[in-house]
Formats: C-alpha cells, structure tokens, sequence
C-alpha cells in the first residue's frame, strides 16, 4: 500500500461483496441525512407557530379570553402574509402566470384558513399558569413546549375548546387536580 492511501481508499470490483457494503454504508448515511433535514424543516415550521403566540401575548395580561384568541388569530395569523402575497400580484404583469412564492403563499394561506376551519392546536393562551409557563421559554427548544397544556379550537365553533394536551408540567397537574376537585 502507497503512504498517501487509506484502507478506504481502496477499489473494489463493482460487484463485490465489499463494495455493496460500501454502498450500502453511504446509502444509509444519505437516508439519515435526508431523516434529520426533514425533521429539522418539520420542528422549525412548528416552532414558527409557537414564536408568533409567544410574541403575540400582550405582556400586561395573566391570559387571554376565547374570544380575544379568535380574533388573533383571526385578524393576525391567518392575515400575515396578505401584504407579501398583495406585492407579488403586483409584481406580476398581466398574463402572465402566477410566481412560485405566490403559488406557495397561497397554499399557505388556504392550508391555515382550513386547519383553523376544522380546527387548530395551539398553547392554551387562555390558563394564567400555562401562560406564565410559555413566557419562560427560550424560543429555541421545542421540547420545553411539550410540558404546556394545549386546546383545540375552530372557526366553526368559535365557543367550544377542547384540551387535546393537558400539560406536563407539575404546576399545571396540580391546576388540573384541583379543578376536578372544584366540578365534583
């Protein structure tokens, strides 16, 4: 073996046993690669989401009412990108086919107005203790978000919550414990 190559530097005849490992070895490399991408793609648009109610929480109230949720989301979320979306149909001249940044804010839009139609999970905005809990978080790890109690809620029926997550942190437990207390 020369002094400049390695024990990888080696060829191996294509249809060897050898080379299949190989190829199977960065093949396997390629699929977690492309694993990780997706699921950092994945947490950063559900971070979006937590980093837009975070920064939407009025810092002088303990919570926000139902109704003051559905208008955020309402007259804030589902319109975020009107002004982008309003410049490129500007930008388009007449005739002309709809960009990609265009097309993509669209489906963005529609795919939030149907999510919230149908209904959409978010971090119960509503509970002083689980918005007390949401302000201490750093904006960075989604695994803290796991501790918070979330609801479901929906433009159908803008009155009816449902709390799909209760929450995981001990303050919100006790919370919980002592409104069962209280209902029974």
């Amino acid at each position: 073996m020369s002094p400049g190559k390695g024990k990888n530097d080696k060829i191996f005849h294509p249809q060897s046993r050898k080379a299949g490992q190989v190829e199977r070895t960065q093949l396997r490399k390629s699929k977690i690669e492309g694993a990780a991408a997706k699921r950092a793609r994945r947490a950063s648009s559900t971070i979006d989401i937590y980093v837009f109610f975070y920064h939407a929480l009025p810092p002088d109230e303990d919570a926000l009412t139902l109704e003051g949720l559905h208008e955020l989301i309402k007259d804030v979320w589902l319109t975020r990108h009107d002004i982008e979306l309003e410049e490129e149909r500007k930008l388009r001249r007449k005739g002309r086919a709809k960009s990609t940044k265009e097309i993509n804010l669209e489906n963005l839009k529609l795919y939030e107005s149907e999510g919230y139609r149908t209904g959409i999970e978010i971090p119960d905005l509503t509970h002083p203790k689980n918005v007390e809990l949401f302000r201490r978080w750093d904006q960075k790890a989604i695994e803290y978000i796991d501790i918070l109690r979330f609801i479901r809620i929906n433009s159908e029926s803008p009155s009816t919550v449902i709390v799909s997550r209760p929450g995981k942190h001990e303050s919100l437990r006790l919370a919980a414990a002592e409104q069962m207390a209280i209902d029974a």
